[in-house]
């Protein structure tokens, strides 16, 4: 591997120690009914983005309220002795896209057949906390 990018390797694993994210590869739904519910936590605080998720009847809600405990497991890991209420977490981002497709065919009449795409998606979720950017706010200034 060459010097730079063996750098450029190195920067992405530092900026990664500040990240908490968790991801969701091949979840069997399509992406359009995944981004609906997506739609609903983006930008909120934790505890009320789980709590939408538990009340929200779609299969989609249940596997993003999975993935959202799974990413504040991950905060907790890399923050052991900090309270999650003090540091005041938000649902940062969250990327839904498109999964392998399943094709299938479904019989249809006079001998044809129809092709029938199965979607899956792949989702990523990514929480921060609001008082470490209000921190860096302040050293930059």
């Amino acid at each position: 591997m060459g010097a730079r990018k063996h750098n450029t390797a190195e920067q992405n694993k530092e900026a990664k120690k500040t990240l908490y994210f968790a991801k969701l590869n091949d979840c069997p739904s399509s992406p359009r009914k995944m981004r609906l519910v997506a739609e609903l936590i983006r930008g909120k605080n934790v505890e009320l983005a789980l709590s939408i998720l538990q009340h929200t009847p779609n299969y989609a809600a249940e596997k993003l309220f999975k993935l959202l405990k799974s990413a504040i497991a991950n905060w907790q890991q890399k923050n052991e002795g900090v309270r999650m209420e003090d540091s005041h977490l938000f649902v940062k981002e969250v990327m839904v896209d498109e999964g392998r497709m399943l094709k299938r065919v479904q019989p249809a009449p006079q001998g044809r057949a129809h092709r029938v795409r199965k979607r899956s998606n792949h989702v990523t979720v990514i929480i921060d906390s609001r008082v470490q950017q209000e921190e860096t706010k302040v050293v930059t200034k």
